[in-house]
């Protein structure tokens, strides 16, 4: 100890000063990775708490949880790095008071000029916390369907069915229909022609509904039954009628496609048509009357 005294006595000021601010720093850089490693197991672990909860689909839950998750990642992350680095600018004896202060005055001319992307953030944000949609959703945006794959504070990233990836700024969605939220409906037109009974045609897709609800691939999918809506039209050969069943989310079109397959074949068994519009040619009598009224007026 007596060394220890002795060899601190004859290192000059600025050498203990350096080590001892190197010592901060060295121990700051430290603290900071060790924040961002408990954040992210934090964020691991809310995400597991949510995706456990009281949702009615696990990947309901999974859905929101990845999207917070995501969200509670950046924000927390660029906190820390941000206070970390201020931290060792101030031991490297650099004045931070000016740096905060021109961060404050850029900050408010930023805000004042790009409205826009204020407009962008504060939308983006009310998206999250109200969890109108979420990453891994079927939605459409202003007119555009696709599957959601990022949701940041400004932007939503769509990718459509072609593989096109659309990107919308948060404050200029205007309109947003989410179509695998909590549950989907399978919504079906069945024509049929005027001859057939439509209390027989129902009682055939019933029929074919509770098989459909008995498959182990399509059943786990279905939540209630069949649900006839009614007779929604009548057009030139065929009677509409509408019937929808409900499913689990994203589903919905893989159980109204394998529907629509059992459905064609209980008619054919049926003896159940399907019409489709028939067109006769008449050329050669139309040609001839042609003809024959040429004829008459060339003679008067």
């Amino acid at each position: 100890m007596e060394f220890l005294n002795r060899l601190i006595a004859q290192t000059p000021a600025w050498a203990v000063t350096s080590l001892s601010s190197a010592v901060r720093m060295l121990l700051v850089v430290l603290l900071a990775l060790l924040l961002l490693r408990f954040m992210r197991a934090g964020v691991r672990r809310f995400e597991h708490y949510l995706a456990n909860g009281r949702d009615p689909s696990e990947s309901e839950s999974d859905k929101r949880a990845k999207t917070l998750g995501h969200l509670l990642r950046n924000v927390a992350g660029a906190l820390i790095v941000a206070v970390a680095t201020l931290m060792v600018l101030q031991e490297l004896q650099i004045n931070i008071m000016p740096i905060l202060t021109g961060a404050g005055i850029l900050g408010f001319a930023v805000g004042f000029g790009a409205q826009t992307l204020v407009k962008d953030v504060i939308g983006g944000f009310f998206l999250i916390l109200e969890n109108q949609v979420r990453v891994g959703d079927v939605a459409q945006i202003n007119g555009t369907g696709g599957l959601v794959e990022a949701i940041n504070l400004r932007t939503i990233v769509l990718r459509d069915q072609s593989g096109a990836v659309h990107v919308f700024p948060c404050g200029g969605v205007t309109t947003l229909a989410n179509l695998s939220k909590d549950y989907a409906y399978a919504l079906l037109d069945i024509q049929v022609a005027y001859k057939h009974d439509t209390d027989e045609v129902v009682k055939v897709m019933r029929q074919v509904s509770e098989q459909l609800r008995l498959s182990a691939t399509y059943g786990p999918a279905m939540l209630e039954p069949l649900e006839v809506i009614g007779i929604e039209g009548f057009g030139e050969s065929s009677v509409t009628i509408r019937v929808r069943m409900k499913t689990l989310p994203l589903k919905q079109w893989e159980t109204a496609r394998e529907f629509r397959r059992l459905i064609k074949k209980a008619f054919e068994g049926a003896g159940i048509e399907i019409p489709f519009p028939h067109r006769d040619a008449l050329a050669r009598h139309l040609a001839a009357e042609a003809a024959v009224t040429d004829h008459v007026n060339t003679r008067t």
